[in-house]
């Protein structure tokens, strides 16, 4: 049974699992431009996470969130948020979707997270293919945007699948995320690097204005944080 001081976490997990792959959102803002008559760092996040908005894409990689974990997402303005994670030693892997501001994280998926938080839990056979869904509080594009925190970070720049790339860095204590967004229209985040308590990933962004197909979990395959609570507690 879990004790009642785990029940924050509980309510927060599906969050957390958005978080690994998106935005430190923390550091101080730096309006220089790399050299050029470019607008501020600021201007040109909003211009970026503006485009990718309203752009599908998709994205692939590694991840922060498990050692050795792989994760492909699928992004479409008006059918959502996708994100598989691949299995590992740590996780089996699983998927986590997202639309209007609620997230639905598959219950494998949610129990590793759990774990890492060192809250062990199993999640019955009947419920292998269920979510457990979440109110993020906002937007689902969250996940990919870049904090507006972000600075120029010139000695990054680079090139990414021939298009020249202008790196933009977010950093905290603990966390560093470089952002590499096109030089040229549109204004594309290319390639997104970062690295979390000791751990680094690699996300490259593709397949821009492409036709998608994300589906959102069925209404009787997803729970509520209280009802997964409940039957993870009764075993």
């Amino acid at each position: 049974m879990f004790a009642r001081r785990t029940r924050p976490a509980l309510r927060s997990l599906a969050v957390v699992v958005i978080l690994a792959s998106g935005a430190v959102g923390c550091g101080k803002g730096d309006d220089s431009s790399s050299g050029s008559s470019e607008s501020s760092a600021s201007a040109r996040i909003d211009a970026v996470n503006k485009t990718m908005r309203g752009t599908s894409f998709t994205a692939t990689g590694t991840t922060t969130a498990f050692e050795g974990a792989t994760q492909k997402t699928s992004w479409d303005p008006k059918q959502g948020y996708r994100m598989e994670v691949g299995g590992t030693p740590e996780t089996e892997g699983g998927s986590m979707y997202c639309k209007d501001g609620t997230s639905y994280t598959s219950t494998r998926l949610f129990a590793a997270m759990l774990a890492q938080k060192g809250q062990l839990v199993t999640v019955p056979d009947r419920l292998s293919d269920s979510y457990v869904s979440s109110d993020t509080g906002q937007d689902c594009s969250f996940s990919f945007a870049i904090s507006s925190d972000g600075r120029f970070a010139p000695d990054k720049d680079t090139a990414v699948d021939g298009r020249k790339a202008q790196a933009i860095e977010v950093s905290s204590e603990l966390a560093e995320d470089v952002y590499l967004v096109s030089r040229e229209s549109p204004d594309h985040l290319l390639k997104q690097e970062a690295k979390r308590d000791g751990k680094a990933s690699s996300t490259t962004y593709s397949g821009f204005g492409e036709k998608m197909d994300i589906s959102m979990p069925p209404a009787d395959k997803t729970m509520t944080m209280s009802e997964f609570r409940d039957a993870v507690g009764a075993g």
